[in-house]
């Protein structure tokens, strides 16, 4: 994957992460369209978090987005029970967008630099002893059944992994996730949330 890529995006009220999994129903043509394209020539798209407006963009209603997002690639498919085009997201690699606009389509393309360090099978960081308590606080959060489901695969010894998991599964809202997401030190993403779950167990 080079540095510099025009992608196609897919504003969601979601943060993905390098790893993450997200379920996706397709009903919008456009959105249709894109998959099979995906699907066609094995390749994905960006999910970036929506700053303003709605999933679904109607007339008069003006989209916009967050600049710091996640290239991910269609996993797993299905029709669903409602009739619904049904996919499995994973995300990759991290990446900026330079630049974006609406094409024909009504699809929301961009320039994007990728991550060289954000992204699956770049190497581990060990992880160190003091971090071994949010290591057991990712592994009682993997039991949630919802979680169980995305049959995602944890090395529980890799810093960058324990970041990206925490920063999907604690509840925290997503101007939260989204900080994590843009930051690009593994260290600082930890201590911010060694933070947000302290903050947390002291509201409860």
């Amino acid at each position: 994957m080079t540095d510099f890529q025009e992608i196609s995006l897919f504003p969601l009220h979601v943060v993905l992460f390098p790893g993450g999994r997200i379920d996706l129903q397709i009903f919008e043509q456009r959105y249709l369209d894109l998959v099979r394209y995906c699907l066609r020539n094995s390749t994905g798209f960006g999910v970036c978090l929506i700053k303003s407006g709605g999933e679904v963009v109607r007339e008069g209603n003006q989209q916009t987005i967050h600049r710091t997002g996640t290239f991910g690639k269609i996993v797993d498919w299905d029709q669903l029970e409602n009739g619904l085009l049904g996919i499995t997201v994973e995300g990759s690699t991290k990446f900026r967008v330079i630049d974006c606009w609406q094409a024909d389509s009504g699809v929301l393309k961009a320039e994007v630099e990728f991550s060289k360090r954000e992204t699956l099978g770049m190497g581990t960081i060990p992880l160190e002893d003091q971090f071994l308590g949010l290591s057991d606080l990712l592994r009682n959060l993997e039991k949630h059944p919802l979680v169980e489901e995305k049959k995602m695969s944890i090395d529980y010894n890799n810093l960058w992994e324990l970041g990206w998991r925490l920063s999907e599964l604690i509840p925290i809202e997503n101007r939260h996730r989204q900080h994590l997401l843009e930051l690009d030190d593994p260290w600082e993403r930890i201590e911010n949330i060694e933070k947000l779950v302290s903050d947390l167990a002291n509201n409860n």
